[in-house]
């Protein structure tokens, strides 16, 4: 690939990346208003939004044009994180069994039972763990905006959950994040 086509590739990662970060915050502020409820076809809209989120993201990590070069030991951090995020990502995803609408009682049980937001977690951990693993600075420095974007989605996560559970003030005290 010629390097017009390279950087017109790593702009369109990079802005597909942002897009659908957007997306998912306006997701999460309107759900949060109750403007939107999570239903079907909202399941299905956020969910390929964020296939497309994390395609591209790990394109954009493979593909950055502004890369360095680190030592061994912290390239197998970085891919020591994304496989680690990716593990607890999904083993939230198998507790709950759900990426939205989930109306059952508090989850205090497995991976609960120590991290509050284990998908959440583990969507930090490979946005930091990937960049590293390629050393790639422009993927690290959107990785640094999309985690605060992440914290946020948490942050509105956390309000519902004490609004909805009388005891999660109590749960908040024995877990992490």
């Amino acid at each position: 690939m010629n390097r017009i086509m390279e950087n017109k590739l790593i702009f369109i990662l990079a802005g597909v990346c942002v897009i659908t970060h957007v997306v998912r915050l306006v997701y999460e502020i309107l759900k949060h208003k109750k403007l939107l409820k999570a239903d079907k076809l909202t399941f299905v809209i956020i969910f390929t939004n964020m296939m497309i989120l994390w395609i591209s993201w790990f394109a954009l990590c493979s593909l950055d044009p502004f890369t360095i070069h680190l030592a061994a030991i912290i390239r197998y951090t970085g891919i020591s994180l994304t496989i680690s995020g990716c593990i607890i990502f999904l083993t939230g995803l198998l507790t709950i069994k759900t990426l939205e609408s989930y109306e059952g009682d508090l989850i205090t049980k497995g991976i609960y039972s120590i991290i509050r937001h284990p998908m959440y977690l583990g969507f930090i951990l490979w946005l930091i763990g990937f960049p590293v693993f390629h050393g790639a600075i422009l993927s690290f420095i959107l990785s640094l905006i999309f985690i605060a974007n992440v914290l946020y989605w948490r942050y509105l996560e956390e309000k519902e959950l004490e609004k909805r559970f009388s005891s999660y003030q109590d749960y908040k005290k024995t877990t992490i994040f």
